[in-house]
């Protein structure tokens, strides 16, 4: 059977929570929402404002983690004291609890038996407070992964700053410093993320949901401080209980867009081998690339 995958044109924080809705499901408990809150300087994130709605529909906590990054790489978000004065700064703090997941140790480890690369992802282990999970992707591109969305929420996203490095260098060190000089290739990044994406999918298994937005369509994540401009025109909301299904159609979408743009966008994508991260998930079993996109 295809995944369903609902999809608008309108963009408004209204239609999120129009999109929550159609996918029939009430996450239980204590909600985690898992959003990409914006390095210090990006201008393309989507601001706590745009997601207000839907985060007061579900009672849900703002769940972030720290990076693998740091100055050199222009970030502020690499540790618990700046990344939360920089939520504050962008007025998540303002609006919703947050939750630095790996704000303090130990970090929780999932074991990934079927992993194609890791057996194993790190994790803050605030996840063991939350019983299900929104996951809130701004679908752009990415400057190693070729794009970002749902997918990348639940790998990367979810990582500590430990399970981050062990995601960018494929298994080979957790350590944040070496992990630059220890980049994963284009074969076993991908596959990487999967596998870290497959252990959130599995610990949340019928308690999850999947949002993507397709705004601000820059070739560079919002992990940037210094972000390329948006290459196309905004596509719309997607909502969807596959991360695989709903990643794919935001690929689709691109590809079928008559937006010159478009070219741009996928040279990103196909240059860093980005779709790879979609096969690879799929393989793993966590959702499937056939859909059926369902417009309201």
């Amino acid at each position: 059977m295809k995944s369903k995958v609902y999809f608008t044109r309108i963009l408004t924080p209204e239609k999120v929570v129009e999109a929550y809705g159609k996918l029939g499901i009430e996450l239980p408990g204590k909600v985690a929402v898992k959003v990409h809150s914006g390095e210090k300087g990006n201008q393309n994130y989507l601001h706590p404002d745009f997601w207000k709605p839907i985060v007061d529909t579900i009672n849900g906590t703002i769940v972030e983690c720290n990076t693998a990054y740091g100055d050199a790489a222009g970030g502020v978000r690499d540790n618990t004291e700046s990344h939360m004065k920089l939520l504050e700064e962008h007025e998540w703090t303002k609006y919703f609890k947050v939750d630095l997941m790996d704000a303090e140790g130990p970090d929780v480890v999932f074991d990934i038996p079927n992993g194609k690369i890791l057996k194993k992802n790190t994790v803050g282990k605030d996840i063991l407070s939350y019983d299900s999970m929104l996951v809130l992707a701004h679908f752009k591109g990415h400057p190693m992964g070729g794009y970002g969305g749902a997918l990348k929420q639940l790998s990367i996203g979810c990582a500590s700053r430990a399970g981050k490095a062990l995601i960018h260098s494929a298994g080979v060190t957790d350590d944040r410093f070496e992990t630059w000089q220890k980049h994963a290739d284009k074969e076993a990044f991908p596959e990487a993320m999967a596998d870290a994406a497959s252990s959130i999918v599995e610990h949340f298994k019928g308690r999850i949901a999947f949002i993507n937005v397709m705004k601000n369509l820059s070739v560079d994540c919002d992990c940037c401080e210094v972000a390329e401009d948006p290459c196309m025109k905004d596509i719309g909301i997607l909502a969807s209980l596959d991360p695989v299904a709903i990643d794919q159609a935001c690929i689709d979408l691109v590809m079928n867009s008559s937006d010159p743009g478009k070219e741009h966008f996928m040279e990103r994508v196909t240059s860093r081998n980005g779709i790879h991260t979609i096969e690879a998930a799929a393989e793993l079993g966590i959702g499937s690339r056939e859909y059926e996109l369902i417009e309201f």
